[in-house]
């Protein structure tokens, strides 16, 4: 299925959220995720099903100053 991801196609077979984020390899990562701008609690990303054409934002929290 194509999704949108950060603005990027992308092509996958991931049919739940935290599978796209493990097929991406960025599950160890503090991140904030939305599915068509709706946030998804981290503890719902395994039932989160994905759909063709969903647009997912997935934003990483780094530290700095």
């Amino acid at each position: 299925m194509t999704l949108h991801v950060n603005g990027e196609e992308l092509k996958t077979d991931a049919k739940t959220l935290e599978e796209l984020i493990k097929n991406l390899q960025i599950e160890n990562q503090v991140m904030a995720a939305a599915v068509n701008l709706n946030i998804v609690k981290q503890e719902n990303w395994k039932t989160c099903e994905l759909k063709e054409g969903d647009n997912v934002e997935l934003l990483r929290f780094v530290g700095g100053g």
